[in-house]
């Protein structure tokens, strides 16, 4: 072989070098090294600009992606600000007087939302250390077994942090359905409205009044 051959197979070993080096950096999602421009006339000039273009098109490509990303993750926080923003409004928990914790219902009741209810309650029973809760059902229009069953399930765990769980606001449509379904309440203080049972509460722990006993712990529904 002659000298000028082995020079050009030792050029053209180094040339290839650099494009393997700068496609390794590609694969990894780095896209800084470039090749360097070559006379038009040189053997590899096409290939070179070809993985310049290619590397250049990734290099966006990928930049296009990080931005796409951080949006969607900036959108996905923002939800979530939004629905933890409608939980607590869709579960508000009310101190109306010392001690008492008020917990309006409106609308239906699930499994899910039942879960956020109860924890949101429980934690509320322990920070604001109350020794009663209300859960006004004036919103709800119907009230199956599973709901009761619920309530039931919320006193009992009200009653376990040493606090007491009635239930006000029970319309008359909803007592009858609970009466014909056989559910039993025994165990639930219920009261008519909000107004009669903070009265009731007040009431008990009026000056020489004796203080608010403790409440048995309510049963499970059962049809």
């Amino acid at each position: 072989m002659s000298t000028t051959d082995s020079e050009f197979e030792m050029a053209a070993l180094e040339r290839i070098a650099d494009i393997l080096m700068v496609l390794s950096e590609v694969s990894s999602s780095t896209f800084l090294s470039r090749l360097p421009e070559l006379p038009e006339s040189d053997t590899f000039s096409a290939l070179y600009r070809g993985v310049n273009e290619m590397a250049d098109a990734l290099a966006e490509a990928h930049a296009r992606g990080e931005r796409y990303q951080k949006e969607l993750t900036e959108k996905l926080v923002t939800i979530e600000q939004q629905r933890s923003a409608i939980r607590e409004l869709s579960t508000p928990v009310i101190e109306v007087w010392e001690g008492v914790l008020c917990l309006p219902v409106v609308g239906t009741m699930d499994t899910s939302r039942s879960a956020e209810m109860t924890e949101t309650l429980l934690r509320s029973v322990v920070e604001k250390k109350a020794r009663c809760t209300i859960v006004d059902v004036t919103g709800i229009d119907v009230m199956d077994t599973a709901t009761v069953d619920h309530f039931l399930r919320m006193a009992r765990a009200v009653h376990l942090l040493g606090a007491e769980c009635v239930i006000a606001g029970i319309s008359p449509g909803i007592a009858q359905t609970i009466v014909h379904m056989g559910v039993d309440l025994r165990g639930l203080t219920t009261h008519r409205n909000l107004r009669d049972a903070l009265g009731r509460y007040l009431l008990r722990r009026a000056p020489g009044e004796r203080a608010w006993p403790r409440p048995a712990a309510p049963q499970s529904a059962r049809t």
